[in-house]
């Protein structure tokens, strides 16, 4: 039958509408109609919302090929959310830089689309196709700017290595499909158990390259190249979109990858993906330290973000992969308000993206310098915040795990990250205002946001057990 055939994928069904509503807006809205373009990605993000709460305990399926269980809902309310807040966020900033909001929203709401797909997905090939949906969509958001230089060259570095790394991971299907005669991830697990190939340096071949195209996605060193540049030249609101929700939808298929179609080879793969979080942890820690351009700042800090998700990645378990979710909400909450608060103080003429447009915030944007403080504080691990927390659970996963050296390195890298962070905090606190203009006061909307991110980020950081517990369940429903 049709209808429960699609009942999975009805969520991506509703954000793709709230695209396509979106472009039909623009094409009828006349030159200098002003016309709430924004409220139909939330209307119809909401809807998606609805959705995925009605579908939550079904574990519904749709072809085969996609699985809608407890764990990829989870990961898709993460993108709901991240969504919402990505359209509220984006409303001044659109209209203040001249970013065609049409086809800006409708990019949005396609990637959110490619990437709930990607959190379903249970086969290889449906993961390439999300995959290149919501690549394709960031592509084109990155250089939306096309009259600002950094734009279009970060938007062709991600594309030209972008385009390597799904080659690499096509590869990896290939050879996959090759050897076990499927590319459904529970066939792929049984037959890896039933003929006996732990050992095949083919097979070892395949998961290699499907690494490599994970490793590029969740900017996991050497293959974050790409990222400094591409959060840079984005616009700034793009760039925290780009920071959370990615991370969200590729460690989502990260995990039902290599936690359950190749499974059988964790002692293969395990040792490579340890060395990836400590190279990635320490990398995106130290060289953070060096910058003084913010995005270029934070872009390493959500590299150094992606080894501690490979940590917890690497731990397995229950508490693991439990631990996965959790960072994942912690992590767009904090990242996507820090990168907000970065666009609504910019204007035309500051880009407020250098250190030194910080000093004495306080002193002009009292509440703004309050609320940036809360997601720097969050990002280094600070408690009563929910980041202390989120590291606090991974690291304990990974001493239940034995790997207590990687929870070692972890944790002095969290300490290092630390400096550039409360760096921020002290220009803002303990120096003098720089000349210049006010920034601007934000809109309503966009302080009430910021105001619940806030709350969400102090609350978990408080009174986590909630969301921890759900977490664990959704996960026990899936593995």
């Amino acid at each position: 039958m049709i209808g429960p055939a699609l009942n999975g994928i009805i969520p991506v069904i509703c954000v793709t509408l709230a695209g396509l509503a979106c472009m039909l807006a623009e094409a009828f809205r006349q030159r200098d109609e002003r016309m709430p373009i924004g409220g139909l990605g939330i209307i119809g993000l909401i809807g998606t919302g609805a959705a995925v709460v009605l579908l939550w305990g079904r574990r519904a399926e749709s072809f085969g090929v996609v699985v809608a269980d407890d764990f990829g809902l989870f990961v898709q309310l993460v993108l709901v959310g991240i969504g919402v807040l990505t359209i509220v966020f984006s409303s001044s900033v659109i209209e203040r830089d001249g970013l065609p909001a049409g086809e800006y929203y409708a990019l949005v709401l396609f990637a959110l689309a490619g990437m709930m797909l990607m959190a379903v997905a249970s086969d290889l090939l449906v993961i390439f196709l999300a995959l290149e949906v919501f690549s394709l969509a960031l592509y084109v958001l990155t250089g939306l700017r096309r009259h600002v230089f950094a734009s279009t060259e970060g938007a062709f570095k991600y594309f030209v290595l972008g385009g390597f790394s799904s080659a690499f991971f096509l590869y990896g299907i290939a050879f996959t499909y090759g050897l076990v005669g499927s590319t459904h991830l529970d066939r792929v697990a049984a037959a890896i158990q039933a003929q006996a190939l732990t050992g095949n340096p083919l097979l070892l071949v395949a998961m290699g390259l499907l690494l490599v195209g994970f490793a590029f996605k969740v900017a996991a060193v050497p293959f974050h190249m790409w990222t400094p540049d591409a959060y840079e030249g984005a616009p700034t609101i793009v760039t925290g979109f780009m920071s959370t929700a990615v991370k969200a939808a590729a460690f989502a298929a990260f995990a039902r990858v290599f936690l359950l179609a190749f499974e059988p080879l964790r002692g293969e793969w395990t040792p490579v993906v340890w060395v990836l979080a400590v190279c990635t942890m320490i990398l995106g820690s130290v060289v953070g330290v060096a910058q003084t351009n913010l995005k270029r700042m934070l872009a390493y800090s959500s590299i150094a973000h992606g080894g501690y998700l490979l940590v917890a990645l690497v731990s397995g378990g229950d508490v693991g992969k439990a631990s996965i979710l959790f960072y994942l909400v912690v992590y767009a909450v904090t990242n996507l308000g820090a990168f907000a608060v970065i666009a609504l103080l910019s204007t035309r003429e500051t880009s407020m993206e250098h250190l030194d447009d910080y000093k004495g915030l306080w002193l002009s944007s009292p509440v703004m310098a309050g609320v940036l403080t809360v997601f720097l504080l969050s990002l280094g691990g600070f408690p009563p915040t929910a980041g202390f927390v989120a590291k606090w659970y991974v690291f304990s996963a990974a001493v239940r795990a034995g790997q207590y050296s990687l929870a070692i390195i972890g944790v002095l890298t969290s300490v290092v990250s630390v400096f550039f962070y409360l760096r921020i905090v002290v220009m803002m606190y303990m120096s003098e205002h720089a000349e210049g203009a006010a920034p601007p006061r934000p809109s309503r909307t966009a302080l009430a946001a910021l105001a619940a991110s806030v709350a969400i980020l102090l609350y978990l950081g408080v009174l986590p057990a909630r969301l921890l517990d759900l977490a664990a369940r959704s996960v026990a429903r899936m593995f």
